[in-house]
């Protein structure tokens, strides 16, 4: 018999990298404990448990029988409605639940929306250092991530001039996230009104990733302006996340603000990919909007208060770096020049217990620099952290050397 040519897969999907999270964790492994216990720095969790009493709706609502139907394809009406009137507090303007819809966590709300505005073939602009699953997500679906350079001199902000110089025919969308990840970096209203004005000008879509919206610093009255233009429906989508500031990851579940005809559209997606979001776990966070409203205010606290600590941390280590700290992240340049970041940071994790993730990660140009999800760990944590990198000497080992991450 003949042999048969072996059965292909998706080549945009051959070509995305690899989740980089579980590789990091991987060296981490190795980690014999000499120094205490590990530090984890590498991934957003949440540092606390959600408060007893939402936990406790959530079980309320598991054990009702209704749970465990279908719900709407764009979420259960109470969580729509209820989200309309919070982010209407947020930022001084009127929602309808119509315009809202819950997903199965923030990276299922980008996915959905991507594939709601551009094709294989069309580029999107992210800033650059980016989130890794952005760049993920768009190169599995045949779309160019454009880099969007972002740099420490600028604070790690996007300037609406570079970016209008890199939009041509095949640009769909500008994509921003504020608080930032992987910088922390915050993004002035005013920079975010120019992005809306360029893409409203140009016929582009302005998607704005606001997973960490919840840790603003204090004194921000609200993070931008933009919904209050009466036709930020055609041209702006919000993206969000309830697993930051409720504590509740696991529960998967996100929101997108749009306009009722892109929402439509986008209902498409969802219907294919999710059906409904978990109903239990909308349920539980309808209630928690108002019902431990109180937590969330002490949380957003506590988290900025350890971007304090850890600036100070770290302020008295020679060439260590803080570039950017703020809501989850701090994005920090090591002293190691020459030195490939993920050799680093291996070997921090396997030699002194502290697991951070490298630049690279995070696209092009960021062999320089390590990610810190400070958030992760308590303020007695970050403390640990400063001995353990005091007298870590990348050098005492010229020979070692890693691959270059798989693409």
């Amino acid at each position: 018999m003949p042999t048969l040519p072996p059965a292909a897969l998706n080549p945009d999907l051959i070509d995305t990298g690899t989740p980089p999270i579980p590789e990091a964790q991987g060296w981490a492994r190795s980690y014999d404990g000499r120094h205490g216990p590990l530090i984890d720095l590498s991934q957003a969790v949440p540092g606390s448990a959600p408060p007893e009493a939402l936990l406790r709706k959530l079980a309320e609502a598991a054990a009702e029988p209704g749970s465990a139907r279908y719900g709407g394809i764009t979420g259960d009406a109470a969580l729509r409605e209820a989200y309309a009137a919070e982010i209407a507090g947020i930022y001084g303007a009127p929602f309808t639940p119509a315009e809202i819809a819950i997903t199965s966590g923030c990276n299922q709300a980008y996915v959905v929306t991507m594939m709601a505005l551009a094709r294989a073939g069309d580029n999107v602009l992210l800033p650059t250092p980016w989130y890794f699953n952005h760049e993920m997500t768009l190169t599995m679906l045949g779309v160019e991530a454009r880099p969007l350079p972002c740099t420490p001199e600028s604070g790690f902000v996007p300037d609406v001039a570079t970016a209008e110089a890199l939009i041509d025919e095949r640009t769909r969308a500008i994509v921003l996230v504020t608080p930032n990840n992987p910088t922390g970096a915050v993004y002035p209203p005013q920079t975010i009104a120019a992005f809306a004005a360029l893409c409203a000008r140009r016929g582009l879509w302005l998607v704005l990733d606001e997973t960490y919206r919840d840790f603003l610093p204090e004194g921000l009255a609200r993070p931008h302006e933009v919904f209050s233009a009466s036709d930020w429906q055609d041209s702006v989508i919000g993206l969000y996340s309830f697993s930051k500031a409720y504590a509740v990851p696991g529960w998967r579940l996100g929101a997108i603000t749009a306009g009722e005809q892109v929402l439509a559209q986008i209902g498409k997606v969802l219907d294919c990919v999710q059906i409904s979001p978990v109903r239990a776990g909308q349920a539980a966070v309808t209630w928690g909007i108002d019902g431990i409203r109180d937590w969330r205010e002490r949380n957003r606290a506590e988290i900025n208060t350890r971007a304090g600590l850890f600036r100070e941390t770290l302020a008295p280590l020679n060439g260590w770096r803080v570039l950017s700290a703020g809501a989850y992240f701090a994005y920090v340049a090591h002293p190691f020049a020459g030195a490939k970041a993920a050799e680093i940071v291996r070997r921090l994790a396997q030699e002194r217990g502290v697991l951070a993730l490298p630049g690279p990660y995070f696209g092009p140009g960021q062999e320089n620099h390590l990610r810190i999800a400070i958030a992760n760990v308590a303020a007695d944590r970050i403390g640990l952290l400063g001995e353990r990198l005091r007298d870590f000497s990348f050098y005492h080992d010229p020979n070692a050397v890693i691959p270059d991450k798989p693409r």
